[in-house]
């Protein structure tokens, strides 16, 4: 199932992606009856655990089955305000330098553990919307990543049973202000500038992604293709980082994990050709089975 958060007035609610067009859930539980509680926000369904996906597959079933009454509750994507695909997250937990090939790129050793980093929920931003530059930085750079969001509380779980604890995955734009980041040996700064973390457009369930290190992965500025890879050259893999992080913090239902980016940054680029957003680049991360997540950089006033 292909979930998203729509963005009306300033509030969020749930869309779920379908062949006929995106399910305005809130208005069709206006317009029709279901049976038990239906969630009507991302976080009550990744909350809710499997009663409450199936509580929502049902109703979205149900409502389709009604043919031609349902035209007023199906929404194109093109006339959609979209929110973050996960709206509230307690925790955004980065992995840093988790690509072989962009380990390489940067000349920097291979990790012999992951390389934990954090954002914050000011850096979350949403598919089809603007990404401020901030007048502090003049390197931002593009990060495409698969991000994972937690479906379960996790704690010392092992690398076997890890990947059963994941509700599903999502596009993620990791910006980094390189000249932020690289200023102290800390990178948070860079990191967590507001914005920063677009995510979208949909939360894709683990049934539908399967593996999640055989996914084609890139990243296109402005239609150029600047990164093309695949998640299977990630060094640690996504139940090895949930299995890692869970030793150390438990994980929530809704938190996110950024697995890291593939080569072809900006930063891995000789300092003579190094050339970083500008106002006006659209930048669009490309995630096979997850859509496409697009952001227009504009620069802050």
């Amino acid at each position: 199932m292909k979930l998203l958060t729509l963005e009306r007035g300033g509030r969020y609610f749930l869309g779920v992606k379908t062949e006929q067009g995106v399910l305005d859930v809130a208005a069709s539980l206006s317009q029709t009856s279901a049976d038990g509680h239906v969630p009507q926000t991302v976080h009550e369904v990744i909350e809710g655990g499997a009663g409450a996906l199936d509580a929502l597959r049902k109703h979205v079933e149900h409502t389709l089955a009604k043919g031609s009454d349902v035209s007023a509750f199906l929404l194109d994507e093109a006339d959609i305000s979209y929110g973050p695909c996960v709206t509230n997250p307690g925790k955004i937990i980065c992995v840093g330098l988790n690509y072989r090939k962009h380990a390489e790129e940067t000349n920097a050793p291979i990790p012999e553990y992951p390389i934990l980093f954090n954002k914050f929920n000011n850096t979350l931003n949403a598919h089809g919307k603007d990404v401020p530059l901030p007048k502090v930085s003049s390197k931002v750079d593009y990060e495409a990543e698969l991000a994972i969001v937690m479906g379960k509380r996790a704690k010392n779980v092992s690398r076997d049973e890890a990947l059963d604890y994941v509700f599903g995955y999502c596009n993620a734009n990791d910006l980094s202000a390189r000249d932020l980041q690289m200023r102290t040996s800390q990178w948070l700064l860079g990191k967590s500038l507001d914005g920063f973390s677009p995510l979208g457009p949909y939360l894709v369930t683990a049934d539908e992604v399967g593996d999640p290190n055989r996914l084609a992965i890139r990243c296109i500025v402005n239609g150029e293709v600047r990164q093309n890879s695949n998640t299977a050259d990630m060094i640690f893999h996504c139940d090895e980082i949930v299995s890692y992080i869970s030793q150390h913090m438990t994980l929530e239902p809704g938190d996110v994990i950024l697995t890291g980016t593939p080569e072809g940054v900006v930063l891995g680029l000789p300092e003579d050709r190094q050339v970083y957003l500008r106002d006006g680049d659209v930048v669009t991360i490309e995630i096979e089975k997850l859509g496409s997540l697009t952001n227009r950089m504009v620069q802050e006033s």
